[in-house]
């Protein structure tokens, strides 16, 4: 597999999503970039802005939808809710009266693609249970250990998790530390304009079925971990890019760059530039270029380093008193990104 497949195969792919899902083609082709990354992606937004259908479509998409083995499930969806368990995720051991014997019952979470369908009305056990799954890419039950991932036969493990972050009743936020394990957060709002808005309702016109439900498979599953280890391999970045990664993360902390203490009180960590830099790369391959550009990683910038940022409570209550109840958490990471890269452009003269 070469660069241009990737870049051929990618376009394909979000082509195909843009014929189901109308007017959300940049948080398609993020959480493809995602995918690609080898991360997990939490989609936070209102019900109804397609946030699950979105799940559905890239499974079908991927053509996991269809595997079912004595192990693995293509796809799963998990629901959450507060009397979930994390052996309701992960699975447990189950008494055999037969055979008069323990043997692992395997969960959901046995998948290529999990949908995590409203993660913070699961509580804090059951989110530790399934976050520190997504980081070690691995399960325990009873004395044995199984693997979540096998990429030496094509197997990936990804997750897609929501949440509503207007309706707080009867859930239990994610920590800081928690939504780190996430490559990207991506706020899925509703459509821009007054013609996507249309263009939805001409989709569900005249059908009862899900437009989702028409999709095909455009790859095979194989395809995301061989195009993994390309992006991975051949993907250079370079020096300036890299230097404008590295003073833009650092000029996240106020203790480095003290004109954004007046937005933050945390920055981003190494882990988030990590992030950064794996999602830049993806982002070149998409474009079919072997390099990264600083162009590369501002397209990235804001789905993997919002939920990283800890606002300032006093510019969050500034925000609030002025109207912008929902909105003053992005609005304060968005604005710290924008001081903090836009200082490190000037630095190096980009």
């Amino acid at each position: 597999m070469e660069i241009d497949d990737v870049k051929r195969l990618s376009s394909e792919i979000i082509s195909a999503m843009r014929k189901a899902i109308v007017g959300y083609e940049r948080e398609i082709k993020h959480i493809l970039i995602a995918l690609l990354a080898d991360g997990h992606v939490l989609l936070e937004g209102v019900p109804g802005v397609a946030k699950t259908t979105m799940a559905k479509g890239l499974a079908q998409l991927l053509g996991v939808q269809k595997i079912s083995s004595k192990v693995f499930r293509g796809f799963s969806r998990i629901q959450c809710t507060p009397d979930l368990m994390p052996s309701d995720v992960t699975g447990c051991m189950i008494y055999n009266q037969r055979e008069m014997r323990f043997e692992p019952r395997l969960g959901p979470i046995f998948c290529y693609l999990l949908l995590v369908d409203e993660i913070n009305r699961a509580i804090p056990r059951t989110q530790s249970a399934l976050l520190q799954a997504m980081q070690e890419k691995e399960v325990t039950i009873g004395d044995r250990v199984y693997k979540l991932e096998d990429r030496s036969r094509g197997k990936f493990f990804f997750v897609m998790a929501t949440q509503n972050p207007v309706e707080q009743e009867g859930t239990y936020p994610l920590p800081e530390a928690q939504l780190d394990r996430f490559l990207m957060r991506i706020v899925v709002g509703y459509p821009e304009d007054l013609e996507s808005e249309k263009l939805i309702l001409r989709l569900h016109s005249n059908r009862i079925a899900e437009p989702i439900d028409d999709l095909s498979e455009v790859v095979q599953p194989l395809w995301v971990t061989e195009a993994q280890e390309v992006i991975a391999r051949e993907i250079s970045v370079s020096e300036g890019a890299l230097e404008y990664i590295t003073r833009g993360i650092r000029y996240t902390r106020p203790e480095v760059f003290e004109p954004i203490g007046e937005l933050l009180i945390l920055g981003a960590s190494p882990r988030a530039g990590i992030a950064l830099l794996r999602a830049a790369k993806v982002s070149a391959a998409i474009r079919g270029d072997d390099e990264v550009l600083p162009e590369d990683v501002d397209s990235v910038l804001y789905p993997v380093l919002n939920h990283r940022l800890l606002p300032n409570p006093e510019k969050l209550a500034e925000l609030r008193m002025e109207g912008e109840i929902f909105g003053s958490q992005y609005s304060v990471a968005e604005r710290a990104m924008k001081l903090a890269f836009d200082s490190a452009k000037r630095e190096i003269g980009l």
